[in-house]
This record gives C-alpha cells, sequence and structure tokens, in this order.
C-alpha cells in the first residue's frame, strides 16, 4: 500500500504547492516557451500519476525480472493469493475501477473539448467565407468592423483575420508585426497545448494545478508568439499594436493579438528580461524529463527493491 499513499501524496502536493511555486516563478514569461514545457512536464507527470493509483492498488508488489516464463510464474501467485481474501479482492477492483475511471474522464473530457471548439471554428469560417474577403498581399482576411481586431483560427486551414478598423489603426510595420504574432500561434499549434489545458481542466477541477495551468499557459502562448514575431519585426512595433488591439474582441477558440494579457505582454516588451541560459535550459529540461518521471519511479520501486533484498524471488526450480 505505500506506493499508492506516495502517489497519492504526489498528486495532492503537486496539484496545490507545486502548481503555486510554478506560477511564482520568474522565469517562465522570460522563456515562455521552457514555461510551456514545465506547465506541460508537471500535468503530464500528474496525469500519469492518477491512474497509476489505481494500478498499484489492483495490482501486487513484484520484483523486476528478464525471464518472461518466471515474471508470469510469479504474478500468477500473487494475483491469486491478493484475490483469495474479500478485503484483497475489494482493494484490487477498486483500484481497476479508479485507474479506468481516470482514463474514460480525461478521453471524455478531451473528446468534447475538440468537438466543441471544431463545431465552433466552422460556424465562425462559414460566416468568415460570406463577409469577408482575402487579401492578396498579406493573405489574411479582411471583415469590415468598427472594433480594432486581429485573430488567427487554427486547424487545416489556418486562416488570419483582421477587421478594417484594424488596418485603419496600425501602420504597415505594426500590421506586419502583429500578423506575424498570428503566424507563430498557428506554427507552434498553440491550439493544440490549449485543447489539452482545457480537457484537463474539465476532466478535474477540483485539482488547482488544471485550473492555474490553463490561465499560465494561456499567456505564456501568448509570450512565446510574441517571441517568434520579434524575428522579424521591432519590438516597438509590436508593443504599440498590442496596445490599440487590447480591448479588441475575439470570437471564442480563436487567439486574439490583443486580450486581457495585453498589458502584461506590453511591459514585458518595454523592459525585457534577460532569457534562461543555456545551462537553466538543460536543467528546466531535465528536471521536466525527471518530474515526468517520477510516478512511473515510484509504482515500479517496490520491485527493484523486492529484488535487491530477494524479499519475493521469482526464480523457480527447473
Amino acid at each position: 500500500m505505500t506506493a499508492p499513499l506516495v502517489l497519492a501524496g504526489y498528486v495532492v502536493f503537486v496539484g496545490t504547492a507545486g502548481a503555486a511555486w510554478l506560477r511564482a516563478a520568474a522565469w517562465t514569461h522570460r522563456s515562455p516557451r521552457l514555461g510551456i514545457i514545465a506547465w506541460q512536464a508537471v500535468s503530464l507527470s500528474v496525469v500519469l500519476a492518477l491512474p497509476l493509483i489505481g494500478i498499484t492498488l489492483a495490482l501486487p508488489t513484484l520484483p523486476i525480472t528478464t525471464r518472461l516464463a518466471d515474471a508470469f510464474h510469479a504474478c500468477a501467485l500473487a494475483l491469486q493469493e491478493q484475490y483469495s481474501t474479500p478485503g484483497g479482492a475489494l482493494v484490487a477492483t477498486a483500484g481497476m475501477v479508479l485507474a479506468a475511471a481516470v482514463v474514460v474522464r480525461i478521453t471524455y473530457c478531451f473528446g468534447v473539448s475538440w468537438l466543441r471548439i471544431r463545431r465552433q471554428r466552422k460556424v465562425q469560417r462559414g460566416g468568415l467565407s460570406l463577409v469577408g474577403r482575402r487579401d492578396e498581399d498579406s493573405g489574411a482576411w479582411l471583415v469590415d468592423h468598427p472594433t480594432p481586431s486581429v485573430y488567427c483560427m487554427p486547424g487545416r486551414r489556418r486562416d488570419v483575420v483582421v477587421t478594417s478598423a484594424a488596418v485603419t489603426a496600425l501602420d504597415d510595420r505594426q500590421l506586419d508585426a502583429v500578423l506575424a504574432h498570428e503566424r507563430a500561434h498557428l506554427n507552434a499549434r498553440h491550439d493544440v497545448v490549449l485543447l489539452i489545458a482545457v480537457a484537463l481542466h474539465a476532466a478535474f477541477p477540483f485539482l488547482p494545478l488544471f485550473r492555474i495551468g490553463h490561465d499560465q499557459l494561456a499567456v505564456l502562448v501568448e509570450m512565446h508568439a510574441d517571441d517568434q514575431a520579434l524575428r522579424s519585426s521591432d519590438r516597438r512595433d509590436l508593443a504599440t499594436a498590442l496596445v490599440s488591439l487590447a480591448e479588441g474582441a475575439t470570437p471564442v477558440a480563436t487567439f486574439g493579438a490583443g486580450g486581457a494579457s495585453a498589458l502584461a505582454r506590453v511591459r514585458r516588451l518595454a523592459k525585457p528580461g534577460a532569457p534562461v541560459g543555456v545551462l537553466g535550459t538543460f536543467v528546466t529540461l531535465g528536471a521536466a524529463l525527471s518530474v515526468v518521471m517520477i510516478p512511473v519511479l515510484v509504482t515500479v520501486a517496490p520491485g527493484l527493491m523486492a529484488l535487491a533484498v530477494d524479499y519475493c524471488p521469482v526464480a523457480f526450480p527447473t
């Protein structure tokens, strides 16, 4: 019973204190791409830990062996012993139900979120084909609207939409900077990042990690798109464009250049911090990989320990 308790404690700790620590980390805004990886790694580790709690309850601890026949023999004996008592059978059944419920819940919420977003984008594209027109120079859709707004709709068509008010409010360099920002969203597939975050939040709303992670990722993908746009655009042009578009509304299931995070991004553009260096990048990536592996190691550790101390040998006489 040690592994399930450790995994449950891990989920609670990372889902609360871990999420609060990562939200307060300033380096994620200085290197938003690393921040996105960090949030995804922490979320993935919890997603792995949740069904593993049930699996470790359902399956008895077995030492690791490279001999397949011995492994099957030991597994059969251990399962027979565990299921021979009412208490053992009840715990094992509860574990299997928990593991299956977690997988089904995640799959269901992901499917529902994906279908909803797909329907919304289909409706938006249908309206766009009626009221919009293609700009030959930029390839973006132009829509007559009194509110300045620029946004993109991910998917197979990868559309960028610009309102007539935005064309009036922005000069050519500012408009190019904003278009580069939107194309960065499309190229980096930020829609997939946020789709996963939305699905996990819907699946486990009681865990602060997924609520905070969704909000933080929504900001980090915008900052990452800003950084990508700066490869071909001036910092001042992008910041000025964000101010002009800050109050512009965008349809659901799209990425807009303005929005609620525009002010924080303008401040970041005005006073950029030094990004995480090469050493810090390797440390962050190593930590992200380690976090993902923790639930797996906790699961297999009892078997490794049993093998090390010869607690339950799996070598049988022939």
